[in-house]
């Protein structure tokens, strides 16, 4: 009797899904439905707009933050290139998301660069110490730009891919558009630097917040598997299941070194190179080159950032919709192109006005998102294709490309663009001493340098002017200024007059008016005195009746005037009927009042205008203060004039670099998978949806 064979068991069931939890797992075992998987993009493109606006502050107030800390613009460019060398291998370091999962990088990074720029960078007061915090913030930023969109691409199915890195896209540009508006709305009220800072970082610890509390990330057995669309949800479930995470772990770099990820990278990142500039030089560009203050600057810059996160929406729905890349990236690449080579011939146009600025930037900002927003998608999809288990490799290969390349642009821009660099570090102070804004000086002191710089001449003729009429100028300096305006108006007033000689002498006014009346009282007897020896008058004085003094007197004055003994004696018998005491105050007044009276004349013959000059400018140029102002606009005005005239060329060549850039992006579009038809690109969707109903029914009858 033959037996009957024994029915097969069932396969056992696969294990379930391990998540981690808690603060440092934060996964998720299961694919999130629309709603929460919704809120998690929301929170990804929250933060990464956190990020790009505390790390794209320091362009807002690029020239103020240079001026404050002693910054040339070599210094403040320095800044970015060690900045992105660091970002560079912290991107590197990032490409560990893929073992250690992305959602922690987000979140703590969110707590670091917001503490770092409240309680670091805005407590900045050297440069170097800027340099240092700047540095961290931008090894911590390095990271999560790898994290982030590793995140953005877990939760989005590729037949969504775009619209998805199009939000992402938004974070730097919408991070830029918090800088400039938050920039143009504040600086006048806030004109300090440092009150940025304060608010990004504020902003940043806000936003950490949400994070820490809302964020989550999907284990290694979900994320490490390709999703077309969101039919695919209960296929990949089921599928990880099976998935030994650690098995795909391997060879990941090796994996993604390929021309078709290390080729579009290195391609994004020069099409990137006006864009970056864009958020770091703006102001100083707009400042040096057209006269822009910082708040103008920005506010021109809120036009572009605007106008770009628009047109990333429209692009990323358009891309999803037509379900190609390709075209998009080479439509926008070219327009972009187009702007790029406007704004290039602009910078040697003075007369270009804000608003054909604006023009300008349209299709940079419009042709840009199209091409940045498709390509990610493009990017992420091909790197998927790999391995999608590698999105975070493949993405930190992307970043550090890119840090690297800003590196290495930034070091050529500072040989390019000398001018500028003059500019930021003396045109400033040149051109508020100039404007008689200088700070530190008093109004008096700037309106002294303002004048001189306006007219150099005036040094030379206050110095011939005191040299010809240096005894003139003693005598007015000594005149009050109330004195000397009476005098302009009735220089023969005998009040002003007396006013202005006892100014000079120093002898009480009632005195020296006294000593005038005097004077021209006993005007002969005083020319009698006159030719009477001190002695003999001092005798005669002491005793009237000295017969002896007498005569000599009359001999002094007989000789003096060649007249008769008699006559002299007549004349002698005249001056000692002037009373005593008038003569006491002639003989201790006299001479001085009649010293002084010579000095105003002199100071009368003198020409008013030059007077006027001298005391206008002279106290000022023999201010130290002053003095050091003019050497300084000495020294360095003419490297500044010359800056002026030689920047707009130099800025031009830089700008005709990024359209090279942009135009070399273009060639690089076809080596990234995805179709350039949107019909096929729907016909591969049809496809793949029908292989996965297919799958998914096998799923089921093994179940059963």
């Amino acid at each position: 009797m033959s037996q009957t064979p024994a029915r097969s068991s069932a396969p056992p069931p696969a294990p379930a899904v391990e998540a981690r939890r808690g603060l440092l797992g934060r996964q998720l075992d299961r694919y999130p439905s629309t709603a929460p998987r919704t809120a998690y993009l929301i929170i990804v493109v929250l933060a990464t707009i956190t990020l790009y606006y505390e790390i794209y502050v320091q362009g807002s107030v690029a020239t103020t933050l240079a001026a404050n800390l002693h910054m040339t613009l070599v210094f403040l460019i320095s800044i970015s290139i060690v900045g992105n060398g660091l970002g560079a291998l912290a991107a590197i370091a990032a490409g560990l998301a893929d073992r250690w999962g992305r959602a922690n990088f987000v979140v703590y990074g969110l707590a670091a660069t917001g503490a770092l720029d409240v309680f670091g960078l805005a407590n900045a007061t050297s440069k170097w110490a800027y340099l240092v915090v700047f540095a961290a913030v931008s090894m911590v930023e390095g990271m999560i730009l790898v994290a982030t969109p590793a995140l953005i691409r877990d939760f989005s199915p590729q037949l969504s891919r775009a619209t998805a890195m199009c939000f992402w896209t938004m974070g730097p540009v919408l991070g830029s558009l918090v800088v400039s508006e938050v920039a143009s709305h504040t600086l006048e009220r806030h004109p300090d630097w440092q009150y940025q800072y304060r608010v990004s970082g504020i902003v940043g610890l806000l936003v950490f917040v949400v994070a820490f509390v809302g964020l989550r990330e999907l284990t290694p057995q979900l994320r490490d598997q390709l999703m077309v669309s969101a039919r695919d949800k209960a296929l990949i479930e089921a599928n990880a299941r099976g998935i030994d995470p650690n098995a795909v772990l391997t060879g990941h770099w090796k994996q993604m070194m390929r021309k078709n990820v290390v080729g579009p990278a290195f391609a994004i990142s020069i099409f990137l190179l006006y864009y970056y500039c864009a958020v770091g030089l703006f102001v100083v560009y707009f400042a040096t080159d057209f006269g822009y203050s910082e708040a103008r600057a920005n506010a021109l810059a809120d036009w572009y950032w605007a106008v770009n996160a628009g047109a990333l929406v429209v692009a990323g729905i358009l891309s999803d919709a037509l379900k190609v890349r390709k075209p998009l990236m080479l439509v926008g690449g070219l327009a972009s192109a187009l702007g790029v080579a406007l704004f290039a011939m602009a910078a040697t146009r003075p007369q270009t006005g804000y608003y054909e600025f604006v023009g300008i930037l349209l299709p940079i900002a419009i042709g840009s998102a199209f091409a940045f927003s498709a390509w990610m998608a493009a990017f992420t999809e091909t790197v998927e294709k790999h391995n999608p288990a590698a999105t975070a490799t493949g993405l930190a290969i992307w970043a550090s490309t890119l840090r690297t390349v800003v590196v290495v642009a930034l070091l050529f821009l500072i040989t390019m663009i000398p001018g500028a660099s003059t500019l930021v570090g003396q045109g400033t102070q040149v051109a508020q001493a100039a404007a008689g804004q200088a700070p530190g000086l008093s109004e008096a002191e700037n309106a002294t340098v303002r004048a001189v710089a306006g007219d150099p001449g005036i040094v030379t003729r206050v110095q011939a002017i005191a040299a010809k009429d240096a005894a003139e100028l003693v005598t007015a300096q000594k005149l009050t200024p109330q004195t000397l305006a009476a005098l302009k108006t009735d220089p023969n007033a005998p009040a002003t007059q007396a006013q202005a000689l006892s100014e000079i002498s120093g002898i009480p006014v009632n005195d020296v008016a006294q000593v005038m009346f005097l004077s021209t009282t006993y005007a002969s007897q005083l020319s009698t005195a006159a030719t009477i020896d001190a002695a003999t008058q001092a005798a005669i004085l002491a005793n009237p009746a000295d017969t002896a003094a007498q005569a000599k007197a009359v001999g002094e004055i007989a000789t003096a005037f060649g007249i008769a003994p008699a006559q002299a004696a007549t004349r002698l018998q005249a001056l000692a009927a002037v009373p005593h005491a008038s003569l006491v105050l002639l003989a201790v007044d006299g001479k001085p009042v009649r010293t002084a009276v010579a000095q105003l004349t002199a100071l009368s013959q003198a020409p008013p205008s030059d007077l006027a000059l001298v005391a206008e400018y002279g106290p000022g140029l023999k201010d130290p203060k002053v003095v050091t102002e003019l050497k300084f606009l000495q020294t360095n005005a003419p490297a500044v004039q010359e800056a002026k005239q030689q920047a707009p060329a130099q800025w031009q060549h830089w700008w005709w670099v990024c359209f090279a850039g942009q135009l070399l992006f273009l060639p690089f579009i076809w080596l990234l998978t995805g179709r350039w038809s949107p019909k096929k690109a729907k016909q591969d969707a049809h496809e793949h949806a029908e292989r996965v109903e297919h799958q998914l029914a096998a799923l089921a009858e093994l179940a059963d």
